[in-house]
C-alpha cells in the first residue's frame, strides 16, 4: 500500500495571498462589464462640435466670405452656391448648428473683408502659410493637392519646369500664394483677378505661364471642350487648404471637431468625389445665354438702375452746392469747394470705394454695401459735376445779373429764377455723358461685394469658361441703358432750349 505524505498547512501569508486571489477572480467578470459601460461614459462626456459651437458663440447664420468664380471650389449658379469649398462648408455649419450666409467677395479684396467684419469666415481654398496662421485663426487643412506649371497648349516658350519660369511672364493673382510660387522661381508676375481670367491670359499669348492648383487647372482642362493649355511640372510643396477667422475669434476648435466628424464618417470624401472623380459637362454657350439672360436684367434693374438713380440725384445737389462753394466771394466755402472737387477728381473712384467700405470701419464707421456705393457714387459725381454747374453758370452774361437786381431781385431768386433755368441747358449734355460714366462705374461696385449685371455675368461665366457670350451680353445690357438715358437727354434739351436767350 503507498505512503501517501501529507501536505503541509499553508502558512498565514500564504493564506493571506490565496484570498485576494479568490477576490480578484470574483471581481474580474464585473470589471469586463464595467469598462466599456466607463469608456462609452467617457465618450459621452467628449464635447460634440454643436457644443463646441454653443460654447465658442458662433454666430448663427455665419457669414462665409467666398469668391464664387473660382471652380470647381466655388461657384455662384442663380441664387445658389456650390463647390467644393462652399459644400465642406455647408456640412461643417450642419455639425455647428448654425445656418451659413454665403457673401460673394473677390480675392483681392478677402482678407480686407475679413478684418472689417463684413464675414465671420473665409472659404475660398486659403492655403495655409506661416506669415496667415500669424494673422489669422486658421482651421485643420480639410483637403491636400499640389501647384501646377500650366502653359499654351504649343508652348512657343519652351517652359518644361518651373526652373524655365526665370524672366518669363506669369499671370498670377498677386494676393495668392501661387503668386509666390512663381516669384521663387524668379518669374515676373502679371497680376489678374482669378485662375479663369489667367487662362484666357495664357491662351492669348499675353503671359508666358502661370501656376495654380492642381485640382482647379484639371477640372478647367476636363470641362472647357477646347482648354488650349497643358500642365507640364507640379511643385513639389503640397497645399493644405484651410478656413480663416479674424485672429482671436475662437471659432476654429468648433469647426476643427466638425471637420475630424467629416473625415471620419466619409462626408468629406463624399464631396471630394462629387467634384474631382464625376466627368462635369459644360452648358453650350445658347444654354448658358438663355439661363442667365433673366437673373442679369434683373441684375441691372434692381441693383444697376437704382444706384446709379440714386447716387446721380444725390450727386447733383452735392455738386450744386461744391459749384456755389466755388463761386462764393468768401473764403472759407471756396477753399473746401476746391479741395473737395481737386480730391475727388484725382483719386480713383476704385481708391474711394475701398477707402469707404474697407477702411472706413478701422474708424468704426461701418456701411454695408449698397449704401457704401451710394456714397462713393454720389461723392464721385458730386466732385465732376459741380465744374460743370460752375461752368454752366459762369457762361451766363453777367448783364442778366444786374438786370435782376435792378428790378428788385435778390441774388438767390435771381439764381434760382433766371440764372440756373438757362445754365440747365448748357449742363445738360456734360451731365449726360456723366450720368453715362455712372451708369457703366456701378460695375466697379462689384469689389465691394455688391451683386450687379457684370458680377453675375463673371458667376455665369467662370465655372462654364463662357466668357465671350456672358460678357457680351452684359455689355449689351449696358448700352441698352445707356441709349435709354440718350433718349431722355434729347427730350430735356429740347424742353430747356425755350429759358435760352435768343
Amino acid at each position: 500500500m503507498p505512503v501517501t505524505t501529507p501536505r503541509p498547512a499553508p502558512g498565514p501569508l500564504a493564506a493571506r495571498l490565496r484570498v485576494l486571489a479568490a477576490l480578484l477572480l470574483a471581481l474580474l467578470p464585473a470589471l469586463a462589464l464595467g469598462a466599456p459601460a466607463g469608456a462609452q461614459t467617457d465618450a459621452e462626456q467628449r464635447p460634440t462640435a454643436r457644443q463646441m459651437a454653443q460654447q465658442a458663440e458662433i454666430p448663427d447664420p455665419l457669414r462665409v466670405g467666398t469668391e464664387g468664380v473660382y471652380a470647381p471650389f466655388s461657384i455662384k449658379s442663380g441664387d445658389e452656391f456650390t463647390g467644393f469649398d462652399v459644400e465642406v462648408m455647408d456640412a461643417v455649419a450642419e455639425r455647428l448648428g448654425v445656418e451659413v450666409e454665403d457673401v460673394p467677395t473677390n480675392w483681392d479684396s478677402m482678407f480686407a473683408a475679413l478684418e472689417s467684419d463684413r464675414f465671420d469666415v473665409v472659404a475660398n481654398q486659403v492655403t495655409y502659410n506661416d506669415e496667415r496662421a500669424q494673422l489669422y485663426d486658421l482651421s485643420e487643412p480639410y483637403v491636400e493637392t499640389a501647384g501646377v506649371l500650366v502653359v499654351a497648349e504649343d508652348n512657343p516658350k519652351g517652359i518644361e519646369s518651373l526652373e524655365d519660369l526665370r524672366d518669363k511672364r506669369s499671370a498670377q493673382n498677386v494676393t495668392s500664394s501661387w503668386a509666390e510660387v512663381a516669384e521663387e522661381y524668379g518669374a515676373k508676375v502679371v497680376g489678374v483677378e482669378g485662375m479663369t481670367e489667367a487662362m484666357a491670359s495664357l491662351r492669348e499669348g499675353r503671359v508666358d505661364a502661370l501656376v495654380n492648383d492642381k485640382l482647379a487647372v484639371r477640372n478647367y482642362i476636363a470641362t472647357n471642350p477646347d482648354p488650349g493649355v497643358k500642365i507640364v511640372a507640379e511643385t513639389d510643396e503640397k497645399s493644405e487648404s484651410v478656413f480663416a477667422a479674424k485672429k482671436g475669434s475662437g471659432y476654429m476648435p468648433a469647426i476643427d471637431k466638425a471637420l475630424a466628424e467629416m473625415e471620419q464618417d466619409g462626408t468629406t470624401q463624399r464631396i471630394y468625389d462629387t467634384y474631382f472623380s464625376a466627368e462635369n459637362t459644360a452648358p453650350s454657350w445658347w444654354e448658358l445665354v438663355q439661363e442667365n439672360a433673366w437673373p442679369m436684367l434683373k441684375a441691372a434693374v434692381t441693383v444697376n438702375i437704382p444706384l446709379a438713380a440714386l447716387s446721380f440725384a444725390l450727386g447733383l445737389v452735392l455738386a450744386l452746392v461744391a459749384a456755389v462753394g466755388r463761386m462764393s466771394t468768401a473764403a472759407v466755402p471756396r477753399a473746401i469747394a476746391r479741395v473737395y472737387i481737386s480730391a475727388i477728381r484725382g483719386t480713383p473712384l476704385l481708391v474711394q470705394l475701398f477707402i469707404i467700405f474697407y477702411a472706413m470701419p478701422q474708424l468704426g464707421i461701418r456701411f454695408d454695401p449698397f449704401p457704401a456705393a451710394v456714397i462713393a457714387l454720389s461723392l464721385n459725381v458730386g466732385g465732376y459735376a459741380a465744374e460743370v454747374i460752375r461752368s454752366a453758370v459762369e457762361s451766363i452774361p453777367r448783364g442778366q445779373w444786374e438786370a435782376a437786381r435792378t428790378i428788385g431781385m435778390s441774388r438767390a431768386t435771381t439764381m434760382r429764377r433766371i440764372i440756373l433755368p438757362q445754365a440747365a441747358r448748357t449742363a445738360v449734355p456734360p451731365l449726360s455723358n456723366t450720368l453715362v460714366s455712372l451708369i457703366k462705374d456701378t460695375s466697379l461696385t462689384s469689389v465691394i461685394l455688391v451683386t450687379d449685371l457684370f458680377r453675375v455675368a463673371q458667376f455665369a461665366a467662370a465655372p462654364t469658361y463662357q466668357f465671350l457670350p456672358m460678357y457680351t451680353m452684359a455689355a449689351l445690357y449696358f448700352w441698352v441703358i445707356c441709349l435709354v438715358v440718350s433718349f431722355f437727354q434729347d427730350r430735356a434739351e429740347e424742353r430747356l432750349s425755350r429759358y435760352v436767350a435768343r
